[in-house]
């Protein structure tokens, strides 16, 4: 087949490898704390010393964590498409920025990003790298506490970023490809039903079979800097005969 309008989703299983934790990860910086503490709004306005220690930490290790072999074959392709013509939307669940580094361009947080933050008081978003205080102020409006900055990441309950510009992308395509995805976490969970039913190829790259698996017309399993390579550069190959 010859595919022109490609959306990829990405999932923690792709940089897990360079170090950035997994929700199921054993003994992970997750499972040291319940979600509901700190990935909710509630969990913020009850602590928010707790969330803005939880973030900092993790922005912390993103300063160091460097993209590995998927992110820079997915940044490959992606350039791979464009030259012949054709269009790749890359759409992540991960709120670190490694598939920039590794050069991917077009590309959405739909879950936000660590190295992002919002005030709660009148939404002014902006880049951020240091650590976040209960006491630091928007340098907008001057607030500060739970009515002041906060990560600029969707927490459960909270909808996700480009829905509308997502589903569209899915209602064309005709290749859809999960990445290291739980396949539990909705509303990503359900886009390989929005490719289906718009006649796309659907693919499952993933360390194991995910839980919706099924969904998928093809599967390749194995660590993420194995099949992400391999997938793509068969496809590289296809594309520029």
């Amino acid at each position: 087949m010859n595919f022109r309008r490609i959306v990829v989703l990405t999932g923690a299983g792709v940089s897990a490898e360079s170090g950035m934790g997994t929700f199921r990860d054993k003994g992970g910086i997750w499972t040291q704390h319940n979600l509901e503490d700190v990935a909710t709004p509630e969990g913020f306005l009850r602590n928010p010393r707790l969330v803005h220690d939880f973030y900092n930490a993790r922005r912390r290790a993103l300063r160091d964590a460097q993209p590995n072999t998927a992110h820079f074959a997915l940044a490959k392709l992606e350039s791979a498409v464009q030259r012949a013509g054709g269009d790749l939307m890359l759409v992540t669940q991960n709120v670190d920025n490694l598939h920039e580094k590794a050069g991917s361009r077009s590309l959405l947080h739909m879950h936000g990003e660590l190295a992002r933050v919002m005030c709660a008081s009148c939404g002014t978003k902006g880049a951020w790298d240091d650590d976040l205080f209960t006491d630091t102020e928007c340098w907008r409006c001057g607030s500060a506490g739970v009515r002041g900055l906060r990560p600029d990441v969707v927490w459960f309950g909270e909808m996700p970023y480009g829905m509308d510009d997502i589903y569209g992308r899915l209602s064309s395509c005709d290749l859809f490809v999960s990445i290291g995805t739980s396949g539990e976490v909705y509303p990503a969970a359900g886009f390989v039903h929005e490719a289906r039913m718009a006649g796309a190829h659907t693919i499952e790259l993933n360390l194991e079979p995910s839980a919706n698996h099924r969904d998928f017309g093809e599967g390749r399993y194995g660590p993420a800097t194995q099949v992400v390579e391999e997938w793509t550069q068969d496809l590289i190959r296809k594309i520029q005969i």
